[in-house]
């Protein structure tokens, strides 16, 4: 049978990839194949679909027998409805300083989800059972937003790693105050790749109660899930995900994604890839005199600082971001799809521009 023909034309060059971010890259192969599978004919709408109900199987078997997965469009969509379901109208969230649903979400947490942030200055990204002290307290103090959840990232926005043990520290600690831990695993692949562990040590093993499960940046289309690992720290996930905005009508497309990543190793295969592409580029920055890499590179993101009007010239050759442009810091994402030859074009184009 001939493929349906279509207007549609190619206006990218597939062959240009950069380092800005993994959200850049495109579909993986397989899931775009999943997707294919799913199409045609009817399936009933809004999550009674057979995807999405074989996607809860999936998802136990990575997160435990009463992990419960909940598909929504988006990361920013699923951190809003996860912090919704494990807080009261005053709760509050304490989280990095540097945490994604502080600086990169718009005030969503806060304007659409109803609830305070409670930052805590971080030296690498991540909290600490000591750090979270600086602002759990106040509980009986009807003058302050009530600290209900601890948030963490994993991996962390700027490329670290939480250990288990550090996880489990936080969890129990967050617990004996009677709060909960909510994970935003955008990047959990990058990390469970980089610790050559199972997702499970790192969430519902570690004591995690409510995690935001990643798909976009390690291949997916879109979509992304919350995955509720402790069922009695939660309630009415279903209506919480509507009144968010949240609930994908044709949802079998979001299950079928989740589930050509989850289901065998495509996660895993991705995010390790991702994760050595980083490693090769950091290797080849540490050989060039005056740039310097700010932070351990555990995950697939590389940040770094160098002369401000060498990042200009190169942003015109590969496409990154400025982290602090004041300070002269960058950050590179490495993708599922970044080749060798991408690592290595752009360290030439790096130390030509150094050069000059």
């Amino acid at each position: 049978m001939n493929p349906p023909k279509t207007d549609a034309r190619r206006h990218h060059d597939p062959e240009v990839r950069g380092f800005a971010s993994d959200n850049y890259a495109g579909v993986h192969p397989e899931v775009l194949a999943a997707l294919a599978l799913a199409n045609g004919g009817h399936q009933v709408a809004y999550g009674e679909d057979v995807y999405t109900e074989n996607l809860q199987q999936v998802a136990r078997s990575h997160f435990g027998p009463t992990a419960e997965a909940f598909p929504v469009f988006n990361g920013t969509g699923a951190n809003v409805v996860a912090l919704q379901a494990v807080t009261d109208r005053w709760g509050a969230v304490i989280c990095a300083e540097s945490a994604h649903i502080n600086v990169d979400e718009c005030g969503a947490p806060e304007r659409v989800g109803g609830l305070k942030l409670l930052t805590v200055a971080t030296p690498d990204g991540k909290l600490t059972p000591e750090l979270i002290d600086r602002e759990a307290y106040g509980w009986d103090d009807e003058h302050r937003a009530m600290p209900q959840v601890v948030s963490l990232a994993q991996a962390t926005e700027l490329g670290t790693v939480y250990t288990p043990d550090e996880i489990r520290a936080i969890c129990e600690h967050a617990h004996a105050h009677g709060m909960k831990v909510h994970l935003d695993g955008s990047r959990l692949a990058n990390a469970a790749a980089t610790l050559n562990v199972p997702m499970r040590t790192l969430t519902n093993a570690a004591g995690v109660d409510i995690l935001s499960l990643g798909g976009t940046k390690n291949g997916a289309l879109f979509g992304e899930a919350v995955v509720v690992l402790n069922q009695d720290a939660v309630s009415h996930m279903k209506h919480l995900r509507k009144l968010s905005m949240q609930l994908p009508s044709k949802m079998r497309f979001v299950s079928v994604q989740l589930e050509a990543l989850l289901a065998r190793d495509l996660w895993l295969r991705n995010a390790a890839h991702a994760n050595e592409m980083a490693q090769r580029l950091a290797e080849g920055v540490r050989a060039v005199h005056g740039v310097e890499i700010l932070y351990p590179v555990q995950a697939n993101a590389v940040f770094a600082r160098l002369p401000h009007d060498v990042s200009e010239r190169l942003r015109k050759r590969f496409r990154f971001y400025f982290w602090d442009e004041a300070a002269g810091d960058v950050r590179w994402m490495c993708a599922f799809d970044t080749t060798e030859d991408d690592v290595d074009a752009f360290l030439a184009a790096l130390k030509e521009e150094m050069a000059r």
